[in-house]
């Protein structure tokens, strides 16, 4: 498993970890009207996902925003960022930040996506900070596992993959 931490502290991830090559897990996540959403509605895309413990937090918020101003540049591809916070917040959060580009989806429920791919933080039942990048048949082309929760993870890298995918 990943080796993870949050602030300082090492934290357990609880599902399977996912590495390039392998074909992305399907999952279901609740959209902001509290829809179920599934990987396989973006099928034929270039979908990064866009993992973030929470979205009204520094980072998380930063991460969030990046994605969304590099999303202009990307063809065929959508930005997916998911989080455990309830769909309500993630709605408000994107009204009042007035980001068009990024599509906020809920894990709260079930963590569905959060075990599929790895990234559960047993202690916190956050969704530990990371990047996967999907190609349009369903293979992952790039994994981040941020070490460090706090951190940013490699925005180049990941908006390469999705280039290149």
């Amino acid at each position: 498993m990943a080796d993870v931490t949050f602030k300082g502290a090492k934290m357990t991830l609880l599902g399977t970890e996912q590495q390039v090559g392998n074909q992305a897990p399907d999952f279901t996540v609740l959209d902001n009207a509290l829809n179920p959403v599934t990987l396989h509605d973006y099928d034929g895309k270039v979908r990064i996902i866009s993992v973030v413990p929470s979205i009204d937090t520094s980072v998380c918020s930063a991460q969030t925003r990046r994605f969304n101003e590099e999303a202009g540049d990307l063809p065929n591809t959508v930005i997916l960022t998911i989080s455990v916070d309830l769909p309500f917040a993630q709605k408000n959060w994107c009204a009042a930040s007035g980001l068009d580009h990024v599509i906020t989806l809920s894990d709260h429920k079930e963590l569905s996506f959060g075990k599929a791919y790895g990234v559960v933080m047993e202690e916190l039942r956050l969704l530990a900070r990371s990047v996967f990048v999907v190609n349009p048949a369903g293979e992952i082309v790039y994994a981040e596992y941020v070490h460090e929760g706090t951190d940013h993870p490699d925005y180049e890298k990941a908006i390469i993959a999705a280039k290149n995918a």
